[in-house]
């Protein structure tokens, strides 16, 4: 498997709700250093995420799109995407630009960085 597909599908269970409820398989994924910049604009920590997933409300997972990697280093790829948020019926109610920095360390890929950016909704899309 390439690397970029599988980052992708990492990148895509951290966005499953089941997987985010899973708090040893989500600790799993995330370095000890690991820092978030949320699309909601707080900061958070390996633990604070972990404390913050156990309390999610149930939704349904983002669909992620646009995705592509750069490598920075020896093991080190900067991982980039759309994320789309969706109610119960699947239909689009909001969007944000994510990007992960993943790191290989002692045989497993880890985030050590995430970064969640709102994008605006469009004000020429027509409304329902």
């Amino acid at each position: 498997m390439r690397i970029e597909d599988h980052l992708r599908s990492l990148e895509e269970h951290l966005l499953d709700p089941a997987v985010r409820h899973n708090s040893e398989l989500v600790a799993s994924l995330l370095a000890d250093d690991f820092i978030e910049f949320g699309s909601s604009g707080r900061v958070f920590n390996k633990a604070s995420i972990l404390e913050d997933l156990k309390n999610e409300p149930p939704r349904t997972a983002s669909l992620l799109t646009d995705f592509k990697t750069r490598e920075l280093a020896p093991d080190v790829i900067l991982a980039t995407y759309k994320a789309t948020r969706r109610n119960a019926n699947g239909d689009p109610i909001g969007q944000s630009w994510r990007s992960s920095i993943w790191a290989h360390v002692n045989g497993q890929w880890q985030i050590s960085f995430h970064q969640g950016t709102p994008i605006p909704p469009d004000p020429t899309a027509p409304t329902p």
